[in-house]
């Protein structure tokens, strides 16, 4: 993204980093897993973990507090012993937060955010402000995994966060992937280790040579709920950018992302973008799945836009599948189609 110009400060061993709850109200009603969470960032990592005022609240007054809410994010943006903001969960509401946000703190005070799915919207206004940031895990998802976090999401997190050397080429996770649902609500799950079926690499679906630009991207439902907003970037910004999309937990139909697709379209967000990435299929467990997305998104990007020429790859590591990496907004990234090799070109960080 070309105005994501401002890298913050690279996080530290010892270093405080602050837990918000932006949408769900999480840590109030399972607070056994934030405490998980909490507890295996705070041993991985080194890092001491601060609730703000508001972020163990219960689901319902964070229902009825927008306000406060966004209170939280921007206390921990001007909080100068606070080094980074994490988010708790993600939900379906954070956009009721633009009201009471001043992107002016967040630009004069640029510091690592972390989170994904509704994340995304606070995404996007880090990017509107100019500041990178971190599409990644979340306390009690990501972070707060069954039995600890997987190693190839700490990796990426420790890279992207702790690192301000660049990236380079980001390798697929072989370890396994997994979407069972075993009930949070039940502290003994935390001791219970998810099913991890085989991977088998990332897709490349088309594309030829080798493109670079800055990422953007997020889930995709949530992109959707920002048009018209003052956050949706400028068609400048998704010129030349490499976008990033992943579905949520609900497995949408693939038509549905179809329809998505064609909206960007409509938008001329798709027409002059470098690359496409696409997560693997939130919510399905078959694994077959994907092949169905893969076809909605050939149809949209091939049948109905022409886009023949558009490198796209799937089924890569991110979004609503675990374990997941972390994605740079605004950084320069390279896909080279031949050598099948994707690389995040500089560091996320200063």
């Amino acid at each position: 993204m070309k105005n994501a110009t401002i890298k913050p400060p690279r996080l530290r061993a010892g270093d405080t980093v602050a837990a918000v709850s932006l949408s769900w109200g999480g840590p109030g009603a399972i607070p056994h897993r934030y405490l998980a969470g909490k507890r295996q960032f705070e041993q991985e990592f080194g890092i001491q973990v601060l609730e703000m005022p508001n972020t163990l609240k219960s689901p319902e007054w964070l229902s009825r507090n927008p306000q406060a809410r966004a209170e939280d994010l921007m206390q921990a943006f001007t909080d100068p012993t606070i080094k980074a903001v994490v988010s708790t969960i993600g939900g379906e509401d954070s956009i009721r937060l633009l009201p009471y946000v001043d992107l002016k703190v967040l630009r004069n005070n640029p510091k690592i955010f972390c989170g994904y799915s509704d994340s995304t919207v606070t995404h996007f206004m880090c990017a509107k402000a100019g500041v990178t940031s971190l599409y990644g895990p979340s306390f009690m998802s990501g972070f707060g995994e069954n039995c600890g976090m997987h190693r190839y999401l700490a990796d990426s997190f420790r890279q992207l966060a702790f690192s301000a050397q660049p990236v380079g080429p980001i390798s697929p996770n072989m370890e396994g992937w997994t979407v069972e649902f075993l009930n949070w609500e039940d502290p003994a799950n935390l001791s219970v280790k998810r099913t991890l079926q085989p991977c088998t690499g990332w897709k490349w679906l088309q594309g030829k040579g080798v493109v670079r630009g800055p990422l953007l991207g997020g889930c995709i439902e949530v992109v959707d709920w920002l048009r018209g907003t003052e956050l949706w970037p400028e068609q400048s910004v998704w010129d030349g950018s490499i976008l990033f999309f992943e579905t949520s937990e609900e497995a949408i139909p693939p038509l549905t992302l179809k329809r998505l697709l064609r909206v960007l379209g409509a938008c001329g967000s798709l027409q002059k973008a470098k690359a496409l990435l696409f997560g693997r299929p939130g919510g399905f467990k078959n694994p077959a799945s994907s092949d169905q997305y893969d076809k909605a998104i050939l149809s949209a990007i091939n049948e109905e836009l022409g886009l023949t020429h558009l490198p796209i790859i799937t089924d890569m590591d991110f979004g609503h599948t675990d374990p997941l990496m972390t994605i740079p907004y605004g950084i320069e990234a390279q896909i080279d189609c031949d050598a099948k090799v994707f690389s995040i070109c500089e560091a996320a960080v200063s």
